[in-house]
């Protein structure tokens, strides 16, 4: 397997936690927070509700609170608010912007991610400069519609053509964690197994500790 690197010196491994805060009551201020401590070291903002300045204004002060504590932080779709808050870097979808064309905004010393569904998008963002790639939905999930669950077994599938890091992402729960790290991937990203808890610090040390322990 991959180091869970992007080559960048920036942490691409373990757990990602992805921040929905467009649809959820708890501002990303809060969320952060909870999660300084927990052993958390990547984090996604994923607001599709927000306006772009509401994202641009919660990415900024996200920025400021990561850097601060050594977390790597990746913006989903807005290439423009990356830049403008000199985030990590950006994540993006199939419909969003080339690879190469946020390359040229944002440069070489940023991650670029891109969601695929299925091994020929990840052959392609893989060979098109991807720094990783999402790939998934692995289980069922509500979070965003992306095709029917392919099951751990595509990540060990997906490993035979991909070197660059990968992240299963798609209802995964804590006891899913471990088992596809073991499938080949470099992290997991999760949602919803978190960000809805009451306790979003506890929720996301149970998965950390998890790792932990299946990694001693």
């Amino acid at each position: 397997m991959p180091q869970a690197s992007s080559g960048k010196g920036l942490y691409l491994g373990g757990i990602c936690v992805l921040m929905d805060c467009g649809d959820r009551a708890r501002p990303p201020f809060d969320s952060i927070i909870d999660l300084i401590g927990s052993g958390i070291k990547w984090v996604q903002l994923r607001d599709k509700e927000s306006s772009r300045l509401a994202i641009y204004k919660a990415a900024r002060l996200l920025k400021t609170l990561t850097q601060a504590n050594n977390i790597t932080l990746i913006i989903n779709d807005y290439v423009d608010i990356a830049a403008a808050v000199d985030a990590d870097g950006v994540h993006l979808g199939q419909d969003d912007l080339p690879i190469h064309e946020a390359r040229k905004i944002l440069g070489n010393s940023k991650i670029i991610g891109i969601s695929t569904h299925d091994i020929g998008q990840a052959i392609k963002a893989q060979q098109d400069g991807a720094d990783y790639i999402g790939f998934g939905p692995i289980y069922k999930t509500l979070t965003k519609k992306a095709g029917t669950p392919k099951g751990p077994d595509s990540i060990k599938e997906l490993r035979r053509h991909i070197h660059i890091p990968i992240t299963a992402i798609g209802g995964i729960q804590q006891e899913h964690a471990a088992g596809l790290i073991d499938c080949g991937a470099n992290a997991v990203a999760v949602a919803s197994a978190i960000m809805d808890e009451d306790d979003i610090s506890k929720a996301a040390d149970a998965f950390v500790t998890e790792l932990t322990r299946v990694k001693q």
